[in-house]
């Protein structure tokens, strides 16, 4: 298995780890059951990628051997944004059958994590992601590592984040802070309930560190006071 080595482009702050950590231990709080969990947006931009893939780093910090997939294979940026060199073959790769999972996990520089990047870009997401094979995979991955972190495109824009949540375990769904309508970020939620009842809550990111802002989507979010992973709550 290769390994690939990870840079951090914009180190965080003890906070916002201290943030992230919360997240994790709030997630652990709802069951072993949520092994598999899809982290969505409502649109671009909102920090999907940095909360996704915090969050499985802060899982594998604590101990927990964890696989971050990038399934947003229509603008993926983690390869990019975290300064993997090369273009490492992936997720698009395996499930069109032109590589055996094998090859598409990669180990990182960080002991316990390991990630499975989107691979080539393709013009057929939403064909892909719907094959059995992807269920498959995520069936794979819960035999091997503790917690599966899948990383997907914004479904307040397309529909491929809906497919991911139905065949995983529980879904998360995260929000810029004062960036959309309250009605927008609740007609997303509907989706991912829609697709699957375990909807764990909301992420609100973005906000100003020397804040504390009350935010609201379906009677939920709770006060936020760091930025980028700025906390969770389950939803009611």
């Amino acid at each position: 298995m290769e390994t690939l080595q990870l840079i951090d482009k914009n180190p965080h702050s003890n906070r916002e780890k201290e943030a992230y950590r919360m997240l994790r231990t709030n997630i652990e709080l709802t069951g072993i059951e949520n092994q598999v969990i899809t982290v969505t947006s409502v649109q671009p931009n909102d920090g999907k990628t940095t909360v996704s893939f915090e969050l499985a780093r802060a899982f594998s910090d604590s101990g927990k051997k964890v696989l971050y997939i990038d399934a947003d294979l229509r603008k993926s940026v983690f390869v990019q944004r975290y300064g993997i060199k090369g273009n490492p073959k992936g997720l698009s790769h395996y499930l069109s059958g032109q590589e055996a999972l094998s090859k598409v996990i990669y180990k990182t520089d960080e002991e316990k994590l390991y990630v499975l990047p989107t691979g080539a870009t393709t013009v057929l997401p939403t064909e892909l992601l719907s094959k059995p094979r992807f269920a498959q995979l995520l069936e794979e991955a819960k035999k091997v590592f503790d917690y599966v972190i899948v990383d997907t495109s914004p479904l307040g824009f397309v529909i491929d984040a809906a497919l991911v949540a139905k065949a995983s375990d529980a879904s998360l769904l995260v929000v810029a802070s004062d960036s959309c309508s309250r009605k927008f970020v609740k007609n997303v939620i509907a989706q991912l309930r829609n697709a699957n009842p375990n909807f764990l809550g909301v992420v609100l990111n973005k906000v100003e560190m020397d804040t504390n802002i009350y935010a609201q989507a379906d009677g939920y979010y709770g006060k936020r006071n760091a930025a980028h992973s700025a906390g969770y709550k389950k939803e009611k």
